[in-house]
């Protein structure tokens, strides 16, 4: 008969303890035994957890752990910040005794300690997790031994965006360099050189191809928006760079491959400018780069032998851009289109601009808002800006811009007359309704309307409500 480790007396002491008297020697054994058996259970699944946290001692935590994976309720108290300290005291030969040490202290002292500090209320306050993507050096955020390495750096760095805050004099971390491999770095090079390059058509339909359909394109999409943000604003004069910046920006809205929504804040503002820039392409007496003697013939060129109207090609790219962006991208941009559309109006209402703005601007107005925005936007000031178009149609030079213009207004006003087709057919004569039309949308539009015998289009004019 095997003997167990455990005492059999301890067994017989617990159960006078409960109440429980005269147990017989092999009960008390096969008891003994068991508890062996479920203390090497214990000690076995708690060695698990030692081993698995890569240590060498065996602490309190582990036995807990073991506890509640033997569904065996885990023993409380024992979760203390330092070790133990045990004391062993003796009973008689071969009985010691362990206990926990007790840490003494001087009663004297502890009434004389002065009183712990009132712990403060319990409050909440906002701060900075990150600015602008770096993360403020202030007691809420993680600390850095180097100081010197949270200043901002770079040339986008901005030092008084801690001031702005109410955070003086606070370094913050700097971003986190994002490093691209041999492979990508190549392949931007070759895409931006090839999109500018105005001898090869066929590397520019490659790399626009390229950026539209590769899903490797995702790793260079920061890269791209910046090059086309720096080509945008340095080739103003320049038609080709501007056109093929929009078409590579349309290729990346097109690809399925990538998450653009974060990226549309950082797209809108090269587009907004090739939509509403005021001087686009080369000036009046600069013939562009790449005008040759076949251009010379064309209509709408000026003396100088290039088209001086070719910008508003471009302005209607931009415009169904910016309609695509708001249009699939407004849910996730929280108010893109009505800064966009706030942006538009206030371009078209400036006198101070020239017609192309005003073209583009009016452009994506309508794009974005349809016949609604029409109705509220664009009819009630059609009668302030009759100004600009007779001023404009009277100067030969912006007569041809103002034309375009007045084309896109005349274009929404038919499809705001083909809505309301069926109440039209009582009109039969617009002379008699022309002074009523040019107190609503001025005396060039109207005349327009009159001329072109549009009487479903003065009609609807005639019975919108332009007070709202």
């Amino acid at each position: 008969m095997s003997s167990s480790v455990w005492n059999p007396d301890n067994v017989r002491d617990v159960a006078e303890s409960v109440g429980i008297a005269g147990l017989a020697d092999n009960v008390v054994e096969e008891l003994a035994r068991d508890v062996d058996f479920r203390l090497a259970q214990v000690l076995e699944e708690a060695t698990k957890f030692m081993r698995h946290s890569k240590r060498i001692t065996l602490g309190t935590q582990d036995i807990s752990n073991a506890l509640k994976v033997l569904n065996v309720e885990p023993l409380f108290g024992y979760e203390a910040t330092r070790p133990l300290r045990f004391g062993e005291a003796s009973l008689g030969p071969g009985q010691p005794l362990y206990y926990v040490e007790d840490e003494e202290v001087d009663f004297e002292k502890l009434i004389n300690a002065p009183l712990p500090k009132v712990p403060r209320e319990i409050t909440f306050t906002a701060h900075w997790l990150a600015v602008e993507g770096v993360q403020p050096s202030i007691p809420q955020n993680p600390t850095a031994t180097n100081h010197a390495d949270l200043l901002p750096k770079g040339p986008n760095a901005n030092p008084h965006l801690a001031a702005a805050n109410g955070l003086d004099n606070i370094n913050v971390k700097p971003l986190v360099k994002h490093v691209l491999s041999k492979e990508s770095q190549e392949l931007f090079a070759k895409l931006s050189s090839a999109l500018i390059d105005e001898t090869n058509s066929e590397w520019q339909n490659a790399a626009l191809a390229s950026i539209q359909s590769d899903p490797g394109i995702h790793q260079l999409t920061t890269y791209l928006l910046t090059f086309i943000a720096e080509k945008v604003t340095h080739s103003m004069k320049n038609l080709f760079v501007l056109r093929q910046m929009m078409l590579a920006t349309s290729a990346l809205l097109n690809n399925r491959s990538i998450y653009i929504d974060p990226y549309i804040a950082y797209m809108v503002p090269p587009v907004l400018t090739c939509c509403t820039g005021k001087h686009l392409g080369p000036t009046s007496h600069q013939p562009p780069s790449n005008a040759s003697s076949e251009t010379l013939n064309g209509t709408g060129m000026n003396g100088h032998g290039y088209n001086s109207l070719a910008h508003f090609e471009l302005r209607e790219l931009a415009a169904s851009i910016l309609s695509q962006m708001c249009r699939n991208h407004s849910n996730t941009n929280q108010g893109l289109k009505s800064r966009v559309a706030r942006i538009c109006l206030k371009h078209f209402l400036d006198p101070h601009k020239p017609l192309g703005s005003h073209y583009g601007a009016l452009s994506t107005l309508l794009s974005i808002t349809g016949t609604e925005g029409l109705k509220m936007l664009i009819l009630p000031n059609l009668q302030v800006y009759d100004a600009v178009l007779k001023e404009a149609m009277g100067d030969e030079t912006k007569k041809p811009e103002a034309e375009r213009v007045l084309a896109v207004i005349l274009s929404a006003l038919d499809r705001l007359g083909r809505r309301g087709a069926t109440r039209v057919n009582g009109v039969s004569s617009l002379a008699g309704l022309r002074e009523r039309l040019a107190g609503r949308v001025g005396d060039v539009v109207a005349d327009k309307i009159v001329e072109s015998g549009r009487s479903g289009v003065a009609q609807v004019i005639l019975e919108t409500d332009l007070s709202i």
